[in-house]
């Protein structure tokens, strides 16, 4: 498994939060938790406030293009999900000896 790196891209730019566009087009705010590396992409977890009540997480694939703003794509495939959950993970107990 690659070796996960935090980064900063979103919050530089956005600060605390992004508002992401929801599929009835109304926007939505979510907290960055987390932007890291992994491997050659960059990704960040994200939480809206009812995600929150759940303790649900979504993670995107950070897309930078020069000098345009960055942007997130979603994860489609599972098996890149599922990497990218687990490294959110090991950020998370970063220094802690996990069985």
């Amino acid at each position: 498994m690659s070796e996960v790196k935090r980064i900063a891209i979103l919050k530089p730019v956005f600060g605390t939060e992004v508002d992401l566009i929801g599929e009835q087009g109304e926007t939505e705010p979510y907290r960055i938790l987390a932007e890291f590396q992994l491997g050659d992409r960059a990704y960040a977890g994200l939480q809206s406030q009812s995600m929150r009540k759940d303790d649900e997480i979504a993670f995107f694939r950070i897309l930078i293009d020069g000098e345009e703003e960055p942007e997130l794509e979603s994860i489609e495939a599972d098996e890149e999900w599922e990497a990218v959950a687990e490294a959110y993970d090991d950020l998370l107990f970063e220094g802690d000896e996990r069985p």
